[in-house]
């Protein structure tokens, strides 16, 4: 099972979906996510039987905790999206390059090669990502890489969810959130094209495309 949510202008809808059955199972408009929410969608699942043997999420700090008995995989797409936001792919920093380009290898390596090449890169990087800046104004140090640091710490908080899909071959984890991601962006879409209609309208047509429209291959 797979979880994702969307955001667009002022919304958020966060999706439970089986990805072996293509169907969408339980769904809610959101103002935040948080762990509060992926209870509430659980708690509904069990009480209509139907049982979680792994689930797939975005990263979102937190929201595994939810699922601290079952498998849990955290998307790869995800993760190579966190690090790009921190570090951008313009940047001319090595460190922060060699680290977006560790993060692509996420689909196409093991647990045990990535997590030997981060921790090389960790080692070889270390003086830099302890290196500190002195404010005269404020009399206080702070460390002058902060945004690579943060991408480091996602990798190396996120490590333990990286390979689920790799040690319980039987349950046939996806390693991502695709089943549902192509139907987010046809909901999007939609949205903006629909922008001015009412919170009812809105979650009718929601609502029928979750509950009627077929995944393709492309998602939709």
């Amino acid at each position: 099972m797979a979880d994702a949510t969307f955001w667009g202008r002022g919304y958020g809808l966060l999706v439970f979906r089986s990805p072996k059955y293509r169907r969408n199972l339980w769904w809610l408009e959101i103002d935040t996510e948080d762990k509060d929410c992926y209870r509430l969608g659980r708690h509904y699942l069990e009480e209509n039987h139907i049982l979680l043997s792994a689930v797939v999420i975005d990263g979102k700090p937190g929201i595994s905790e939810v699922f601290v008995d079952i498998p849990v995989q955290i998307c790869h797409f995800h993760q190579i999206a966190i690090i790009r936001r921190y570090l951008t792919k313009r940047t001319k920093l090595p460190a922060a390059r060699e680290l977006i380009e560790l993060s692509e290898t996420l689909p196409k390596t093991n647990e045990e090669t990535f997590t030997s090449e981060l921790s090389k890169w960790q080692a070889k990087w270390e003086p830099l990502l302890e290196e500190k800046t002195f404010n005269p104004e404020t009399g206080k140090s702070c460390y002058t890489h902060k945004r690579l640091r943060a991408a480091y710490r996602s990798l190396k908080r996120h490590l333990p969810y990286l390979f689920t899909y790799q040690r319980y071959p039987e349950l046939g984890i996806p390693n991502t959130t695709n089943s549902i991601d192509g139907t987010f962006s046809y909901l999007k879409h939609l949205l903006s094209v629909h922008r001015g209609i009412s919170k009812e309208l809105r979650y009718k047509m929601i609502s029928h495309i979750l509950t009627h429209k077929t995944p393709t291959q492309n998602g939709l």
